[in-house]
């Protein structure tokens, strides 16, 4: 059968490539990007108080810039590359013109496609991370942690949970789009350097009102509309699954905000719109690994689970356990992304459905990718359970990396520059940091001098 003329191989369209799987990438990297840029620079820069407002905003659109180069530099084959040793790849460049156009490890891609594809899940997670710290880094010290994190630390969770060599890879951890690798990771790291860079002024952590709703909101939409590339371009082909992924992720999403607002509802009396953006994010994180591999009734107990366990955790538990209150983690990552990561990861060993996991892995392995319900249901109980042991493994590796790694870079980072502003500058903010200020208003500074006419 003769092919449509546009659809003959030629030297710029070779025949390994797909031009659909090919667009349908770049696009959904480009919905990933929008999430971060504007997404969460809109969202940071409105849910701060006033005088934080562009630094908030600053300190994502720094982290989207310089790990771009990062990425491109050394850390997508340290990634995705050739191994190094069984968690990390050989750091290499990734610019060179003939790679950038041969096919990528996987799918009927080329090399930039993917690159581009997976520096901004890279980005996103730095960005992530900055919720934490809003408030009172030093941004010098940011400037430093966001190329160093992304080097050791990133790297590691990414090649071996996502790089086909990767020890956990091998072993069947079922991660579909990043609950681990984005989630959890920045929830972790979040915490962890939350804790080293100190608290917001007593006067912040007392109250902290957004200084914008309606573009904390706008951004937050943006951030879920976005989610649709996050989730729908990790089969990285136009397939049935990512039409799958698609459509729990929003359905998950959409369950998991309406849960956390009746919450709010019952206990405090009031819908909290803040609150609500809460049940949105933990929605998101919390379908993200299992997206495209699980039944639709799973998507709607994941987002009623997800939108009352990290409600419980950050509303009631954080204020009675003793550690969690010491650290002062500003837009509460550690629940609305370890909490939901984690509980994503675990409901993913659950509910994982065999078959869609081979649609997704192209695999006939039975002793992996089966949840433990369908393992009961297969009556393949041992490989249920595995499964199960499988993602909580991969939890506990996430923790204990981005823990660590985390700490050591914050200590070499204080041993260079302060991780923390100074007082006078946390007292001021936007104008002492950056010497600019998010909104001019009537009267800001103005000085309007009287004409009178002269006799």
């Amino acid at each position: 059968m003769s092919l449509p003329s546009n659809l003959h191989p030629d030297e710029a369209s070779p025949p390994w490539l797909n031009k659909g799987d090919n667009s349908w990438q770049l696009t959904a990297a480009t919905l990933v990007g929008l999430q971060s840029v504007p997404g969460l620079v809109i969202l940071y820069g409105s849910i701060v108080k006033k005088k934080w407002a562009v630094n908030s905003a600053f300190m994502a659109l720094y982290a989207f810039a310089a790990v771009l180069i990062c990425w491109v530099g050394w850390g997508y084959r340290m990634s995705f590359g050739d191994k190094f040793i069984p968690f990390l790849g050989m750091p290499n460049v990734s610019l060179d013109a003939q790679y950038l156009i041969d096919r990528a490890f996987l799918g009927y891609l080329p090399n930039a496609t993917m690159i581009y594809f997976q520096f901004v899940f890279a980005a996103i997670t730095l960005i992530l991370i900055a919720g934490a710290l809003l408030g009172r880094m030093n941004f010098l010290a940011w400037m430093l942690f966001v190329p160093l994190w992304v080097t050791f630390s990133y790297t590691i969770t990414a090649y071996s949970i996502w790089c086909p060599g990767g020890w956990l890879a091998k072993r069947g951890l079922i991660d579909y789009s990043g609950g681990y690798v984005i989630h959890l990771s920045s929830g972790v790291a979040g915490f962890t350097a939350a804790y080293w860079v100190g608290p917001r002024t007593t006067k912040d952590r007392e109250r902290f009102p957004p200084n914008n709703i309606l573009l904390m909101l706008a951004g937050a939409g943006l951030l879920w509309m976005g989610w649709t590339g996050f989730n729908g371009g990790d089969p990285y082909t136009v397939s049935t699954d990512a039409s799958l992924a698609v459509l729990n992720t929003h359905v998950c999403t959409a369950t998991s905000l309406l849960t956390w607002l009746i919450l709010d509802c019952i206990f405090f009396g009031k819908p909290s719109v803040v609150g609500a953006t809460q049940g949105m994010i933990t929605g998101l994180v919390c379908i993200t690994p299992a997206a495209g591999v699980v039944q639709g009734w799973a998507a709607i107990l994941m987002g009623m689970m997800s939108g009352s366990i990290p409600w419980y955790t950050m509303i009631v538990l954080h204020k009675k356990v003793w550690f969690l209150k010491q650290v002062d983690d500003t837009m509460a990552v550690f629940h609305t992304h370890a909490v939901a990561g984690s509980l994503g990861g675990i409901l993913t060993g659950v509910f994982a459905v065999p078959k869609f996991n081979r649609l997704f892995y192209m695999v006939t392995d039975w002793q992996h990718y089966i949840g433990l319900f369908y393992g009961f249901h297969d009556g393949r109980t041992t490989a249920g359970f595995r499964q199960l042991g499988v993602q909580l493994l991969g939890i506990l590796f996430v923790v204990f990396v981005h823990a660590t790694m985390t700490s050591i870079i914050c200590l070499l980072i204080s041993l260079v520059v302060p991780l923390r502003l100074s007082e006078e500058e946390l007292q001021t903010g936007d104008d002492a940091i950056h010497g600019e200020e998010a909104y001019a208003l009537w009267g800001d500074g103005e000085k309007y001098e009287s004409k009178h006419n002269s006799v």
